[in-house]
């Protein structure tokens, strides 16, 4: 399920999803909360960087969102950020 508005739906469930299974100990699911932070300051900084550029909607479309992160994966990668 994609939505439109929360690129980081997946992490969010995760997070859920572990807390009802581990009876709501925040503990055993650090890691599934530290990804989902992950992932909302990524979306985050893509929201400033396009609002700053002009780039709208400052929120990418969900089907241009893998090409995004693969593409400034490459550029981290490279050193060119």
């Amino acid at each position: 399920m994609v939505d439109e508005k929360n690129p980081c739906l997946k992490e969010q469930n995760q997070s859920f999803h572990c807390l009802t299974e581990n009876n709501y100990n925040r503990n055993a699911c650090a890691g599934y909360f530290e990804n989902y932070k992950r992932c909302k300051d990524f979306w985050n900084e893509v929201r400033v960087t396009r609002r700053r550029e002009g780039i709208q909607p400052n929120l990418p479309p969900a089907e241009e969102r893998e090409q995004i992160k693969r593409d400034l994966l490459n550029k981290s990668r490279s050193g060119t950020l």
